[in-house]
């Protein structure tokens, strides 16, 4: 453990963070205050935190998802997915643009709950149905990995083959009031059961965190519109995040 001197990293870790709308309001240098990101790179002071986040992302892939590190899009996408992402992050490893991560916290799903009708096969297994093949999935295609429960283990499959060193960490999406409770509720159980699965670590964001669906649907306080952190609710979260990180940092 770094000493907490200041201007000094606590945690002497280059931070990666993959993720959607509430990650990507943060801006790809974490530095908005918006986003929970800002207020966790202040917390838990690392040596560097990149976003690699896009507004509109989902971890579920569609049957014409592919590789495109390119496109920039804030909306919903068949190539505006995690695994895009992960392309984005391995290409700038590649070119020298981004330290190789030794802690990657992936923060999505509140889409793949939200928009289910461009997403159907988004809950089209459980975990345990994609756990079934003892092979790994990732030399699969992304257009052939088609459920939510797929997608999480076919993404961090990907990372872990790619960055071996590096550390994973889900979140579950926070409470919004757009998906129903139902959908949310399912998507996040699929997020912890996979990491469960893989022996990751998951912070269950929509049972521990500040945004309440019930109290944003009366007054929005935390969110500017019942899903995006405002900045309290930005700051609330990316401070508990940051503690609750540390706590589950696997010590090497």
């Amino acid at each position: 453990m770094a000493q907490t001197v200041e201007g000094t990293a606590v945690h002497p870790l280059h931070v990666v963070i993959l993720g959607d709308s509430n990650t990507w309001i943060g801006g790809d240098d974490c530095d908005k205050p918006k986003g929970w990101n800002k207020w966790f790179v202040d917390e838990f002071r690392p040596l560097s935190c990149k976003s690699y986040a896009r507004s509109g992302a989902t971890w579920t892939n569609t049957s014409t998802t592919r590789e495109n590190v390119v496109e920039d899009i804030a909306v919903l996408g068949n190539n505006n997915v995690i695994y895009n992402q992960i392309a984005r992050l391995k290409r700038a490893c590649d070119e020298g643009r981004q330290q190789m991560p030794d802690l990657i916290i992936i923060a999505a799903g509140t889409n793949d709950a939200w928009f289910v009708k461009q997403r159907p096969k988004v809950f089209a297994k459980t975990a345990a149905q994609a756990f079934a093949d003892k092979e790994p999935i990732r030399g699969r295609k992304p257009n052939e990995v088609l459920s939510l429960a797929e997608s999480v283990r076919y993404g961090c499959e990907l990372l872990m083959e790619r960055f071996p060193e590096a550390q994973i960490i889900l979140l579950t999406p926070l409470q919004a009031i757009q998906p129903t409770r139902a959908n949310l509720d399912r998507a996040s159980d699929i997020i912890e059961q996979c990491g469960r699965r893989m022996g990751l670590e998951v912070v269950r964001q929509d049972r521990e965190c500040c945004v309440r669906r019930a109290d944003e649907q009366k007054t929005k306080r935390y969110t500017t519109d019942g899903a995006h952190t405002s900045e309290e609710g930005a700051r609330l979260n990316g401070t508990y995040l940051a503690k609750r990180i540390s706590e589950l940092l696997h010590h090497h």
